[in-house]
């Protein structure tokens, strides 16, 4: 009898893998982790999928340090495993991701957060101060989108893309961040910005009315802002810099 022969892997999806498996150690090294909860997805290119919309999503149930290449869950846009895993998909998962990824051309990667800086931003009426180095950057490229609980139910989906339009930053009101590129180091760094900003509107709240940055400066601030230029990397830099990092700490999410 001849023996079964598993099937090879597009060597596309798991270099996929292997970039996302390694951005969760990231996020975990970052401090940016929230028990098993919340998500980053990685929408598989053409080349491996044929055209359909298939995407990365962590295990429901592992932490971001257990995350690896061989266990992350491909899932089509209704959240459907696409491959045997013995781990579930958290509807709040897909429920966002899926409708950015449908219906955002270049929403390859998509990222949410609920850091304590971020949620405490979100929670606040004014929303993001245009009073610091970080938000200077970001100037007309942070949405907002109002709370309506849990995200499980599919027509919220609309209302989300209406209010992020064509902003790669959304500020969840009353829950969290989100962030959005063409790439995942790209997103990255646009989340990673924001997360900065932040961070300090918090730390800058118990000291004061702060100074405001001019909307003319802001704007010069963000055209200026070589992070987000593919001429300097987009973002590539950063992340490889960080995946060093953890390739010192523990290789294993290559697994």
């Amino acid at each position: 009898m001849n023996a079964v022969l598993k099937p090879v892997m597009h060597p596309d999806e798991w270099q996929a893998r292997v970039q996302l498996a390694a951005c969760y150690r990231v996020f975990d090294l970052l401090g940016w982790t929230e028990m098993i909860y919340n998500h980053i997805t990685l929408r598989l290119p053409d080349s491996v999928t044929g055209g359909a919309k298939q995407f990365l999503i962590n295990p429901f149930g592992l932490h971001y340090s257990e995350v690896t290449a061989s266990n992350l869950l491909k899932i089509d846009l209704q959240g459907n495993k696409l491959e045997d895993s013995p781990w579930p998909v958290n509807p709040a998962g897909f429920t966002v991701h899926s409708a950015i990824h449908e219906h955002v051309p270049d929403a390859h990667c998509v990222m949410h957060t609920h850091t304590t800086s971020g949620l405490a931003v979100a929670c606040s009426q004014g929303g993001l101060a245009q009073n610091n180095f970080y938000s200077a950057q970001l100037h007309d490229q942070v949405a907002y989108h109002d709370f309506e609980g849990i995200t499980i139910h599919a027509d919220e989906a609309p209302r989300l893309l209406q209010a992020i339009a064509d902003k790669p930053l959304v500020i969840l009101r009353n829950h969290g961040l989100l962030a959005w590129g063409a790439t995942l180091p790209l997103t990255l760094v646009r989340l990673w910005t924001l997360q900065r900003a932040c961070d300090i509107q918090v730390a800058q709240a118990a000291l004061g009315p702060a100074i405001a940055v001019p909307e003319a400066v802001a704007r010069k601030t963000t055209q200026d802002a070589l992070q987000f230029d593919a001429q300097f990397g987009a973002g590539q830099d950063v992340f490889d810099a960080l995946v060093r990092r953890i390739d010192r700490i523990d290789p294993g999410y290559k697994n």
